[in-house]
């Protein structure tokens, strides 16, 4: 039965952030790397006699869980307000240890994309995803060089677990190459902070251009604005922080206000480490571009990298710098 999605938020993970096949994983690459042929069939035996035996939660999956909870305010005759899509590199044989760990956790995804060692970035758009989130660094990558939908990388989880008060949704951003597109960045990177300042203050008044999580960030507030309580009661909390400070933070705010975004909470650090307030606000997941921010932000939260296009002046800027630190 056909149906849109048009309203809702379509989220598409990866079967290795929804759950932990860490071990499989290791496995399949282990005996891969001897012999491809060999290390696939070991790997189909090891899925096939493990499939009844439970997974347990990824990284991702405490924030797929409390999305999904979000579809309890959903109305009759409308669209769910959230619907999950797992997509799997494994084949639909060997996806039926997914398929049963997703009964197990009694969680409500119904979509589901099996693609036998293929990338499954090439049917994010058919699923009319928002947002991917993966393991798989290539994958990644490819979603971010075609535009199709905002995407990050989860690699470990947090050593330490966030008490996050049942019924909420809270995300945190950070600004620059995130949200935002990465023109101020370049300003601070190319000629200083204080060539940065003054052009932010200058352009105050002139919002950003959106960067690879303005769409999945919009679509995230009218997600909010489908929610039965007003937008300041909302289960869905969002927080930008960001290293940005005074007088740079007015054209962050300028800029959600001209895209019609609400945000609850706003840090403006200037700096100042970002894992003591993601600890605070105790986010389901941030979402940064720089390692020099995530190194310590995954410690306390789950953290999605935001990769930066393969051809952007930000990344040959990177790769520059990477090349004569070597």
């Amino acid at each position: 039965m056909a149906t849109t999605v048009e309203k809702t938020l379509v989220i598409g993970i990866s079967a290795t952030a929804l759950f932990d096949l860490s071990d499989s994983d290791k496995l399949f690459q282990k005996e891969f790397a001897k012999n491809p042929h060999k290390g696939m069939e070991t790997y189909k035996q090891h899925m096939l006699e493990n499939e009844d035996l439970p997974l347990d939660e990824g990284i991702g999956f405490p924030l797929v869980r409390a999305l999904l909870s979000l579809n309890s305010y959903q109305k009759e005759d409308e669209s769910p307000l959230v619907e999950v899509v797992v997509m799997s590199r494994n084949s639909p044989e060997t996806g039926i240890r997914v398929l049963n760990a997703i009964r197990s956790h009694n969680l409500n995804i119904t979509r589901s994309a099996f693609t036998a060692g293929e990338s499954s970035a090439d049917y994010l758009e058919a699923f009319e995803v928002d947002l991917f989130l993966t393991t798989n660094e290539s994958d990644a990558q490819k979603v971010i060089d075609s535009g199709s939908c905002s995407s990050a990388v989860l690699s470990i989880p947090p050593t330490y677990k966030c008490d996050i008060p049942d019924g909420q949704v809270r995300i945190a951003f950070d600004g620059d190459a995130v949200i935002f597109d990465e023109t101020s960045e370049l300003v601070y990177k190319k000629s200083g902070m204080e060539a940065f300042h003054e052009h932010e203050n200058i352009s105050q008044d002139i919002p950003m251009n959106e960067g690879p999580f303005a769409k999945f960030l919009i679509k995230l507030a009218k997600l909010q604005v489908r929610l039965p309580m007003s937008i300041e009661l909302s289960p869905v909390r969002i927080a930008i922080v960001t290293a940005r400070n005074s007088p740079s933070e007015m054209r962050v705010i300028k800029t959600l206000r001209s895209w019609g975004v609400y945000v609850d909470e706003a840090f403006f650090l200037g700096g100042v480490e970002k894992s003591n307030i993601l600890k605070a606000f105790k986010a389901h997941i941030f979402f940064d571009d720089q390692d020099v921010h995530l190194k310590h932000s995954s410690l306390v939260v789950p953290c999605g990298k935001v990769l930066y296009k393969t051809n952007s002046p930000l990344n040959k800027l990177k790769k520059e710098k990477e090349t004569k630190s070597n």
